[in-house]
């Protein structure tokens, strides 16, 4: 078989992978698309749509039930998860079948849906969805956005009951009676505290000291806090040790804490300890493409790999997993690549937001990496119960937090958690991306009675 030459071959379409396949097309590259399961990616179809739909129906279950103290009295309510689950759904693939048409539509590019494997360095073979047979082709460029999966530890039992993952959670149209989630980071958090709210016993287990232990220890402490408000029995300094399937389809965990075990039973359990590269289906064997002992694929600043003409964007690629990392890998390739300008990855600001309610939202770098640095620093603190819009909603939760240069002022980190924590931290970090520093913010001009507005307020607390 004579395989098929193109400019490009991109694969795995998600956010990535879809917008650069587009472009590249557009600027007259003759261009392939392979994608082996759906279009969207982690994004669209198991990660942020799906995910935030949830949690918006989450939010609304909890102000239901929280009501009172704002005056509206709501005695009974009802969790419908059928409902929850075909609104996700309507979204979701209105979503995936938007993009998958649009790509379809374009003119130069070939979208082929089928599971990719290289048989050299820069020719792909293509078996195709369906039993349609194998394709064979050669690219110029090849850019690798094949993104990650959940990680599965290795604990006596797993094997052998019913478990879910971030992806297969999402197919659930019935409440857990009982949900056990391992790991207490932001998959395991997030989807702890949604189905909290909507009506499950939840337990999370964290087997670091803390939750969130890449967090500053006053961040893990307030949100621990916040959880166990709503009646989340979080258990640190603990780990699943063994798994049995138990009578009536109870899950057996027996759970090991500072060297004692007990057993409890659970409806449900949710495995949130991790991702893992889907590297390991392109047979990277036949291109020379080196990976970390991750099965992560190694990359430069311009997201070259070590072979010529071989990129990786995305999770694939280690660092954080993030949609806005993802797309952002696309417009640095594309920029380079097509209109010749020279940016690299290592230069970018790296926002991220926990979608707790409250959210967390982080810029920059945390107060324990500026004591690691050893630099010379200012925290700026503010709780959430000192901001008016915060006092005037009824929900003062959480706080803000800053760390500044003590000698330029400059700001070189921010953790926000609170209501709108993502949307406030995202001001902190156009200020950063400008040189703004503190003492302009301090006396800066917001709307009133706006969660942005105390910003003033935070760089207030800090005493030139």
């Amino acid at each position: 078989m004579k395989p098929k030459q193109y400019d490009a071959i991109v694969i795995g379409a998600g956010q990535a992978g879809l917008p650069l396949a587009k472009k590249l097309a557009a600027a007259g590259k003759k261009t392939a698309l392979i994608e082996r399961r759906w279009v969207g990616g982690t994004c669209i179809n198991d990660g942020c749509t799906p995910t935030k739909t949830w949690v918006a129906s989450a939010k609304a279950a909890y102000m239901a039930a929280n009501s009172a103290a704002l005056g509206v009295n709501i005695k009974r309510f009802k969790v419908d998860m059928g409902v929850i689950k075909k609104r996700k759904d309507d979204i979701v693939i209105n979503a995936r079948d938007g993009s998958t048409k649009n790509a379809a539509n374009t003119p130069n590019l070939d979208l082929i849906f089928g599971e990719a494997a290289f048989r050299g360095v820069k020719t792909v073979s293509v078996e195709l969805k369906d039993g349609g047979g194998t394709r064979l082709m050669k690219g110029d460029w090849i850019f690798l956005n094949v993104g990650a999966r959940t990680f599965i530890p290795d604990i006596e039992g797993l094997n052998d009951i019913d478990y879910l993952t971030s992806t297969s959670i999402l197919e659930l149209d019935k409440i857990p009676d009982d949900l056990l989630v391992i790991g207490g980071n932001y998959i395991g958090l997030e989807f702890g505290q949604m189905f909290r709210r909507f009506g499950s016993k939840v337990t999370i287990l964290e087997k670091s000291a803390r939750l969130m232990p890449r967090e500053d220890e006053d961040i893990s402490a307030e949100m621990r806090k916040i959880l166990e408000l709503e009646d989340i029995n979080i258990q640190t300094g603990s780990q699943a040790v063994k798994f049995k399937q138990g009578k009536k389809g109870k899950i057996i965990a027996t759970i090991k804490n500072a060297g004692h075990e007990k057993k409890e039973k659970f409806s449900h359990l949710l495995l949130a300890v991790g991702r893992m590269p889907n590297s390991d289906t392109l047979n990277l064997a036949k291109t020379g493409v080196e990976t970390d002992d991750k099965g992560y694929i190694k990359v430069n600043g311009k997201l070259e790999t070590n072979v010529k003409g071989i990129y990786a964007l995305g999770d694939v690629k280690g660092g954080p997993a993030f949609t806005h990392i993802s797309y952002n890998d696309y417009t640095i390739v594309y920029r380079n690549l097509i209109e010749n300008h020279n940016y690299n990855a290592g230069n970018r600001p790296i926002p991220y937001c926990m979608f707790t309610d409250p959210q967390l939202g982080r810029i920059g770098i945390s107060e324990h990496e500026a004591k690691e640095q050893k630099l010379d620093y200012i925290v700026a603190k503010l709780p959430m119960a000192h901001v008016a819009r915060a006092v005037e909603t009824g929900d003062t939760r959480g706080f803000m937090k800053a760390i500044v240069d003590r000698k330029t002022k400059k700001i070189l980190g921010a953790s926000i958690l609170g209501q709108e924590g993502g949307e406030i931290m995202s001001v902190l970090q156009m200020a950063i991306e400008g040189g703004i520093t503190y003492d302009r913010i301090r006396y800066c001009v917001f709307a009133h009675p706006l969660y942005s507005e105390s910003l003033n307020n935070l760089f207030m607390s800090i005493e030139d």
